[in-house]
């Protein structure tokens, strides 16, 4: 279990850092992160100061705060701030590239069956307004080497392709693609790639400048803990030109001294509250402090836990495991067996929003918060859990107990 001790993974790291029900036993710490207690104090320290003199720290102080954090975040990304702006979270990031860019009937935008709803729904939008097609890679599942995702991506590209727009971890299935080689072998085709980072900021180890992908979009409130409404769009200098935010304000013709045209058009999106994009270098140095080698021994810690969470739940639930340890980050997918998941009928509104009966029971009846959804259609169901510095080893039992329990509810209640 590499230079983690089994200490680490059956105690949570300084629960009392963050603001999370206590009665609830929280394992989807991936779908919208958890701001720990310091990160928030210093967001409030913020807004007072925004609010006790709003002319002054819009007009005057902002401007430098903003540069400060942005280059905290280019330190942890290793990027040169100029290529990195602040945007609301990485579904605004792929809006703002898909939109911006100029497609042509019979173009293609290369897609993944394992992407996330909410992206897929923009490039569909842009494909329908431009005439260009979407093409999806089919992966298989479970996958069971990094390989597999290459070679399939690569199957699918023609002399049509334009753009791919590619996971670097993926929402439904929680695996982390091989983005290095992806990238690299798309750009030897002619193809750039949009990266949905949502999930990788404070997951994985990143390096955007030798990833090298024409564009990356993440987020800092998931794993990076910051406050709700931090993301950041990276663009590879090369690519800036043509790319413009959702929202033109000022500073697309007011060029300051000492920053890019690029952070000019992103920066002042109107008046909003930035305290969140402010507190993304307080975030960096809260989970640095976490440990005592800092927030690589974190990641280490969380994957460890994730993978053997998720050892024992597919003992005893009889699921099946998405992908290789190899693929996880700090997250892991499973698919239910039928003995578990099929025995409760779905209404038409768990068929539309995909969750599955379990959520809502699980969550109802044992206040735990676990995602658990129909995918890639209601013939088959995930489980997916997270691990995050406050969660610890005998919560995914409880998990384990509650469903066991459920289900033999369930038996018992048939005629």
């Amino acid at each position: 279990m590499s230079s983690i001790s089994t200490f680490w993974l059956e105690t949570p790291i300084q629960p009392e850092a963050w603001l999370l029900d206590v009665s609830v036993t929280f394992l989807n710490h991936g779908s919208f992160g958890a701001c720990p207690l310091p990160v928030l104090e210093k967001q409030q320290e913020l807004r007072l100061a925004l609010e006790r003199e709003p002319v002054e720290f819009l007009a005057r102080r902002l401007p430098p705060l903003l540069d400060e954090s942005r280059c905290a975040l280019a330190k942890f990304l290793k990027v040169d701030p100029a290529d990195l702006v602040f945007v609301q979270n990485a579904t605004a990031g792929v809006n703002a590239v898909l939109r911006s860019l100029k497609f042509q009937p019979g173009d293609e935008i290369l897609v993944t069956n394992h992407d996330y709803h909410a992206c897929r729904n923009v490039v569909c939008h842009v494909a329908e307004q431009s005439g260009a097609k979407v093409v999806e890679v089919c992966l298989p599942l479970p996958i069971h080497s990094p390989a597999q995702i290459v070679a399939a991506v690569l199957e699918r590209v023609t002399s049509r392709t334009r753009l791919a727009v590619l996971d670097h971890i993926t929402s439904p299935t929680a695996l982390v693609f091989p983005i290095q080689e992806l990238v690299a072998e798309l750009d030897r085709r002619g193809v750039d790639t949009l990266v949905d980072g949502a999930h990788a900021p404070g997951m994985v180890s990143l390096n955007l400048q030798r990833l090298g992908a024409a564009y990356y979009t993440g987020n800092c409130h998931k794993w990076l803990c910051a406050p709700k409404g931090a993301g950041f769009l990276y663009i590879r200098r090369d690519r800036q030109s043509g790319i413009k935010p959702l929202i033109i304000s000022h500073g697309w013709d007011r060029h300051r001294p000492d920053h890019t045209p690029f952070q000019d058009a992103f920066d002042w999106p109107g008046t909003f509250d930035p305290t969140a994009w402010l507190c993304v270098g307080a975030a960096i140095r809260f989970l640095e402090t976490l440990l005592p080698d800092g927030l690589l021994f974190l990641m280490q810690r969380n994957h460890n836990l994730a993978v053997r969470a998720r050892d024992k739940l597919c003992r005893r639930l009889g699921a099946t495991p998405v992908g290789p340890d190899e693929m996880l980050g700090s997250m892991a997918a499973m698919v239910l067996p039928d003995e578990i998941a099929g025995g409760l009928t779905p209404n038409q509104s768990h068929l539309s929003t995909g969750e599955h009966p379990l959520h809502d029971m699980l969550f109802l009846r044992r206040n735990i918060e676990v995602p658990v959804f129909f995918w890639p259609d209601p013939s088959q169901t995930i489980l997916r859990i997270s691990a995050q510095a406050y969660n610890y080893a005998e919560q995914y039992d409880r998990l384990a107990d509650a469903l066991e329990e459920i289900v033999a509810e369930a038996k018992q209640s048939r005629p």
